[in-house]
């Protein structure tokens, strides 16, 4: 299988976002458990919390800033085009959730990616059987990729404490 063509578009100001490579890996990882999928072509973009809130407003009906938007590529049946679709992914929701859910930015990263490839593909989680497949198959990618499971929390990093000022009685 030839690597997944992924274009690429940063629209904010932010060091800390995923390269070209580490798309390319995460795409291939979903694109290789569905041999028969032609389309290899898909742009991801890295926006602000505004341009996400309306993307998901307009497009979802929600007002609000999401993780990971998916357009699947609807061509007419007689085009043969190699074009999966559009990936929008939201870069201050995705740092947020990564601290909140004590995940390294770059696992949560990757979680994005496939299950935004997902949809690309039509999988969906809306109905619990949905659900389980999806998640199944993004545990399986991600374990390739030797990435933690992406639905199991892992316990806050210890912290150090001034047993004086955490003392119940302080």
């Amino acid at each position: 299988m030839s690597s997944p063509d992924i274009d690429r578009q940063v629209a904010l100001e932010a060091e800390d976002l995923p390269q070209q490579a580490d798309l390319e890996a995460w795409v291939a990882g979903v694109l290789s458990r569905h041999p028969d999928e032609t389309r290899q072509e898909l742009t991801i973009r890295f926006v602000d919390a505004e341009e996400s809130r309306t993307l998901n407003r307009d497009y979802r009906d929600r007002d609000r800033p999401t993780n990971v938007l998916s357009f699947p590529f609807e061509c007419p049946p007689t085009v043969a085009v190699p074009l999966l679709g559009d990936l929008v992914i939201c870069h201050p929701v995705v740092v947020d959730e990564a601290r909140q859910q004590h995940k390294s930015l770059t696992d949560h990263y990757a979680h994005m990616v496939v299950h935004g490839t997902l949809h690309l593909l039509g999988y969906d989680h809306i109905e619990d059987d949905e659900a389980e497949v999806m998640e199944a198959l993004e545990r399986d990618i991600l374990a390739g990729l030797d990435i933690a499971d992406p639905y199991v929390t892992p316990s806050p990093p210890p912290r150090d404490i001034d047993t004086e000022d955490e003392r119940a009685d302080a």
